[in-house]
């Protein structure tokens, strides 16, 4: 993070986005970091809200352009990094007692719902990638299961039970659970009410699980025991617990057919992997992944490989932060941190 604010992708060109700085408005939070949590916030809002998070949803992508220019080049919003942003607003304003806070978490809350919510003959309301785009041909809509992450999702329903947001929290298990890749979770699906889950079109060249899917498993593996969905989601997804207890990491990409296309899965996937495998009570699989972490240390800067990667250190701090007890979840998914239980 820059001193502004700014979560950087030093892989992609220094870019940032909507993801990138919902994921660091969360660790702020984690971390008890009110000025970081404030610049992180001002800064999103300047750049990518056009001032204002309460009436305008942030731009995904905010990066350098063809005319060498630093601004949003795809004013396009992504649904899960609303999602994350409203939810932690929402917690922000319960755990620093700051009513402006929620306010705006709810007021973005809002916004996502008239603008990226939908509901689909035959399943519900639903959380569409973005508000533009992702609807093919009027009776097909494309979605992707790693935004259906059920904690913020729930924590939304908790906090705004007036809104849909407890529907979309029951419908997200079917999305994940009925696109899946012969027993993985899938990176993209789409939708169409007379044939269910396809794979046909979709917003990428071909079906696989990988890069987005896997999260679905992070998400899952640190829902509380008694969180709507948990028990269907980890005996849907058994699969990929299997394949880490016979070949101690994750594949990197899974192909339509079910095969490994890649076994390469990075430090990131081991992390997000541990919370799952830990659900599961398969303690022999999280001493495996986290020796890949450990060796995988770089203690003289406090990161991971070689070359650090951002969407890889994202991954890791869900995993391992959670697996360490630094944040964990609530049935209702409302976050609880030591910090704050401590007071």
């Amino acid at each position: 993070m820059t001193d502004e604010g700014r979560v950087v992708d030093p892989q992609a060109g220094d870019h940032s986005t909507s993801e990138g700085q919902a994921y660091g408005l969360f660790f702020a939070l984690v971390a008890n970091d009110r000025p970081a949590f404030d610049r992180l916030l001002a800064w999103t809002e300047a750049n990518l809200a056009d001032g204002d998070l309460g009436k305008n949803l942030p731009s995904w992508l905010w990066a350098r352009g063809d005319d060498d220019r630093w601004g949003v080049q795809d004013p396009n919003a992504a649904a899960d990094a609303d999602v994350w942003m409203a939810y932690t607003l929402l917690e922000a304003g319960e755990q620093w007692c700051d009513p402006a806070l929620s306010l705006r978490g709810a007021k973005l809350a809002e916004q996502i719902v008239v603008r990226e919510v939908r509901t689909l003959p035959g399943l519900g309301p639903m959380l569409l990638p973005g508000p533009r785009g992702f609807r093919p041909a009027p009776d097909v809509w494309q979605l992707n299961p790693s935004y259906l992450a059920l904690q913020p999702l729930l924590g939304l329903a908790s906090r705004l039970p007036a809104g849909p947001w407890a529907e979309i929290a029951a419908n997200g298990p079917r999305v994940i659970l009925e696109s899946r890749l012969h027993g993985f979770a899938a990176d993209w699906t789409a939708y169409r009410n007379d044939q269910g889950f396809l794979f046909d079109p979709l917003p990428v060249a071909a079906p696989t699980a990988s890069y987005d899917a896997i999260r679905v498993y992070l998400w899952a593996g640190m829902l509380a025991e008694e969180s709507k969905g948990r028990s269907e989601l980890l005996a849907g997804l058994g699969r990929m617990k299997d394949y880490v207890g016979e070949n101690g990491a994750p594949p990197a990409v899974v192909g339509a057919d079910g095969g490994v296309q890649d076994p390469n899965g990075s430090v990131g996937f081991s992390a997000a992997l541990l919370p799952f495998v830990q659900a599961h009570g398969d303690e022999k699989a999280a001493k495996t992944l986290r020796n890949r972490l450990s060796a995988e240390y770089f203690p003289e800067d406090g990161l991971y490989t070689a070359d650090p990667g951002y969407y890889d250190h994202n991954l890791v701090l869900f995993g391992l932060g959670w697996s360490e007890g630094r944040f964990a979840f609530e049935a209702n998914g409302r976050l609880r941190t030591p910090w704050k239980d401590s007071q």
